[in-house]
């Protein structure tokens, strides 16, 4: 079942989403279909915030041993 999605857009926007779907030969609403599956997927694959801070490989501590450590190299 489809469900009807109403989106309030600017006249340039528009105007650039026609353009776009009138080269790919579909139509406006289809083009937005595509241009959203499309973003979500990327989405779905990006890593989260947590996963990408953790592939930092920062170094990490209780915060009170951190900041001992910083105090103990300013000396």
């Amino acid at each position: 079942m489809s469900q009807r999605l109403q989106v309030l857009i600017p006249e340039g926007l528009d105007a650039r989403i026609a353009k776009a779907a009138q080269r790919g030969r579909i139509s406006k609403g289809e083009w937005v279909r595509r241009v959203l599956e499309s973003a979500l997927n990327d989405n779905a694959h990006a890593p989260d915030a947590l996963a990408r801070l953790a592939s930092l490989g920062a170094p990490t501590a209780d915060i009170d041993q951190m900041l001992a450590e910083i105090e103990a190299g300013r000396r």
